[in-house]
């Protein structure tokens, strides 16, 4: 998942093209597993730079990809008046986690210690097929300033304060 604008809103997928006649259209979610997406049927979607109420009526996988229907769009031309429109739920609409597991965002700008010593900050996050990578890029007091990647396995991240916004790591500087 990405961060919207606001931290009220999360953005779980986004419009990429139309399909068929009767208003559906081809969406790429950013939730796992892909067709999570469709358990939040109230969702916003983001039209002129506003979030507008939303409810997906129907969905799919299909094919490589993930259709959808949303209520009240009837027909091809709805579909193409949503243009290119991101998908979003409230946060609060997410359920919760087990204890150490952690949504994306949650992680995004949290500073990484490795002891006393500042790497820098999660920039973004990478999905590769083994594990997540953290994406730790220099910041303000950082020991240097090299972009560093980490994956995201729990003998690398020891520890996720998120009151604090920090993380502990078990990861060799120079790597």
């Amino acid at each position: 998942m990405s961060k919207a604008d606001s931290d009220a809103y999360l953005v779980v997928g986004k419009v990429i093209g139309y399909y068929g006649l009767r208003g559906w259209v081809k969406v790429k979610s950013f939730t796992q597993p892909e067709d999570n997406i469709l358990s939040y049927q109230d969702c916003f979607i983001k039209q002129d730079g506003q979030w507008q109420p939303a409810q997906i009526a129907a969905g799919k996988l299909h094919g490589k990809g993930l259709v959808m229907k949303f209520r009240d769009s009837d027909d091809r031309t709805a579909a193409e008046n949503l243009g290119k429109c991101e998908i979003a739920v409230l946060s609060t609409a997410l359920p919760e986690l087990a204890a150490d597991d952690y949504y994306w965002h949650e992680l995004l700008g949290l500073e990484v210690r490795l002891g006393g010593q500042l790497l820098g900050k999660v920039s973004h996050l990478l999905e590769t097929g083994a594990n997540d990578v953290l994406v730790v890029k220099p910041c303000a007091g950082s020991i240097d300033d090299r972009e560093r990647l980490l994956p995201y396995r729990p003998e690398v991240i020891l520890a996720v304060d998120l009151e604090a916004s920090s993380m502990s790591v078990d990861w060799d500087p120079d790597f």
